[in-house]
Formats: structure tokens, C-alpha cells, sequence
């Protein structure tokens, strides 16, 4: 029979519709991959990108030349610029703001055809590093509110380029999901005097139904309410609220766990299209929009969705998703694929 399920911490509702009848065999897939050839994130085609912004090289190369193993550019057609003085304005009951903020594309590897479950260890250790110094630098600017994290992988997912990439877009606004979230956080620790992540957390590892890999210091699981088919949030089992926080061993532990969340999610759908992304609380500068104590009530997070169903009429004009596979389901069929 069919369920609502409530979002501890957004408060969303999805519906759990376990009379479509789709089970995690269903969902296996083949994505079409583009070949190399003109690709401007492969090596050697650096003067098919703007200058890089930052790298990871090795030594005695110069930039935007080869010799890179992560190079971070402005994107070619970026969302917003950074350029300009940001101007707000009111007409009437319309509000406007000056595109001001910015989207830069980080190029993961050399390897075309090098995805997250394929690397090393040591190769994702440097591309979180990356993360977390890109990020530091764009929260320097007063100007930009909040920075997002995200990679897309496939066509269904948004990517135009094959090549394993991530972006981040900073925007001078906090936008209204991030503080729904703060807000539905804020109100559990109101009530609670805990972190409802932390109390997520300790559900799913006292329940283990949902749990897809966990380490010493990280967990990846489906959560309760899932939006879509095997939809997995990865986060710190120690709290924490900002991502750019992380230190070294626990750089190294995300990495790990990561890596197997991925080749776990390979070895079971075949090679899905997929976005990943992270939450993690806004700049400091803009703390003054949501209750004080971010730190105490907010929890970051990575989620990761898979394409593997359509968003339809009754999604966008509710909010409220249909999920065919409960997490359970998809959580175990996770847990046990070999890798």
C-alpha cells in the first residue's frame, strides 16, 4: 500500500507508491558517452577554456598548459559575473538584483572517461581539497550569500560534456530551498536541543534498513523520505555545519566513502545519469537572515539523485513526489551489490 512520508527537515511530503510496482531491477541503464575528440576539458585543449582560476599541476608547468591533474576555469557561458556593483531595486511589487555572483566549472581529471567510482583515493582527496578551497575563496566576497556545489553527469542530468566536471554558481541571494532547510532545522533544535541530522543519522545506523556504506566518520544512506529512486544523502556522522570545515582525515574518509557509494551505485543500475550536490550553511555575511546558531542546528550534506524517473504535472504543482521504490528496497539492493 502506498504512504506519505514527512521530511523531518524540510517538512516536504512524498508519496512512497509501492503499487507502480518498480523494483530496482528496472532501473538499469547505459548511458551514450561522447567521444573525446574537441573536448575542452580533455588535456591539451586548455585554449578551448577561459584562464584558469586555479590548479592542481605538476611542478614546473604553467597554467593553461598541460601538466594539470584538476584545473578550475570561469565557466564559457556563466550564469552570473562577478563583475559590477550589486544594485537592488524595487518596481512596484516586482524586486530585482544585479546578476551578480559567480559559476565556475571545475574539470575533475585528464581522463575523459574517468568517473568518481574509477579514480583513486588519492585523486578524490585532491578534487575535495579543491572543493573546499573554491568555495572558501568565492565566501571571501561579502556580495555572494550562498555558493552551490553540483555535479551533472549525463544529458538527463543537465551536463552538455561528458568529461567528469563539477560547478559551483555563488549567488548574492540565499535561495528559498537552503533556507527552508535552516529554517526546518532551526525548528527541530527549537524543540529538540539537537541537530535533527544528528538524529537522522542515528536512526538510520539503529534501523541499518536505509544504510548504503558507512566508514569511521561518514555515512551514505536513502533516506526515509526519498524524493526518487535510489536518491542517497553522504554526510558527516561527527556535526558539522560547513563543508569548507573539513580537515584532512576527514577529506580522506569523505573520499572513501564516496567512492564506494558510487561504484555500489554503478554495480547496481548500470552507468545512470546523475546529479550530486552539496548543502552546507550560507556565507557568514548573511547569517543575519536566519536565527543565530547556524552552527548548533545546520548539518552538511551531500545528496545524490539518479535519473531515473520523470518529474510530472503532480510534482511541480504540489511539491509533493511520487518515489515507485522505497528506500528500503533500493537501500538493500545498494548494500548488496558486488564491487
Amino acid at each position: 500500500m502506498s504512504e506519505l512520508r514527512k521530511d523531518p527537515v524540510t517538512g516536504r511530503w512524498v508519496v512512497i507508491a509501492t503499487e507502480r510496482g518498480k523494483r530496482p531491477t528496472d532501473y538499469a541503464s547505459s548511458e551514450q558517452r561522447s567521444e573525446s575528440a574537441n573536448c575542452p576539458f580533455c588535456e591539451g585543449s586548455e585554449h578551448m577554456t577561459p584562464p584558469e582560476v586555479y590548479a592542481v599541476r605538476d611542478q614546473n608547468t604553467l597554467p593553461d598548459t598541460k601538466g594539470w591533474n584538476i584545473r578550475v576555469v570561469t565557466n564559457k557561458f556563466p550564469a552570473l559575473r562577478p563583475e559590477g556593483t550589486l544594485t537592488h531595486e524595487r518596481r512596484g511589487i516586482f524586486e530585482r538584483l544585479d546578476g551578480i555572483g559567480a559559476h565556475e566549472v571545475i574539470i575533475e581529471t585528464t581522463g575523459h572517461f574517468d568517473y568518481i567510482q574509477d579514480r583513486t583515493n588519492e585523486s578524490l582527496i585532491r578534487l575535495i581539497d579543491t572543493y573546499r578551497l573554491r568555495l572558501e575563496a568565492l565566501m571571501r566576497d561579502d556580495r555572494l550569500m550562498y555558493a552551490q556545489l553540483f555535479k551533472n553527469k549525463g544529458e538527463l542530468a543537465g551536463a552538455s560534456l561528458s568529461h567528469p566536471h563539477t560547478q559551483i554558481i555563488a549567488t548574492p541571494v540565499v535561495p528559498k530551498s537552503v533556507g527552508d532547510a535552516l529554517n526546518g532545522s532551526h525548528s527541530y533544535f527549537e524543540a529538540e536541543k539537537r541537530c535533527v541530522f544528528c538524529d537522522i543519522i542515528g536512526e538510520e545506523r539503529k534501523s541499518g534498513a536505509r544504510i548504503v556504506y558507512e566508514n569511521d566518520s561518514f555515512i551514505s544512506f536513502c533516506p526515509y523520505a526519498s524524493r526518487f529512486p535510489f536518491e542517497m544523502w553522504l554526510a558527516p556522522k561527527r556535526h558539522k555545519s560547513n563543508f569548507i570545515s573539513i580537515d584532512s582525515a576527514e577529506t580522506a574518509a569523505l573520499a572513501d566513502c564516496l567512492k564506494i557509494t558510487m561504484k555500489k551505485l554503478m554495480a547496481s543500475l548500470g552507468d545512470p545519469q546523475y546529479n550530486i550536490v552539496l548543502h552546507t550553511v550560507p556565507n557568514a555575511a548573511a547569517a543575519g537572515e536566519f536565527p543565530v546558531g547556524m552552527d548548533d542546528y545546520y548539518h552538511y550534506h551531500f545528496e545524490i539523485f539518479p535519473k531515473l524517473t520523470k518529474i510530472a504535472g503532480f510534482e511541480w504543482g504540489t511539491g509533493i513526489h511520487i518515489n515507485p521504490t522505497p528506500p528500503e528496497d533500493a537501500a538493500k539492493f545498494l548494500q548488496n551489490a558486488e564491487i
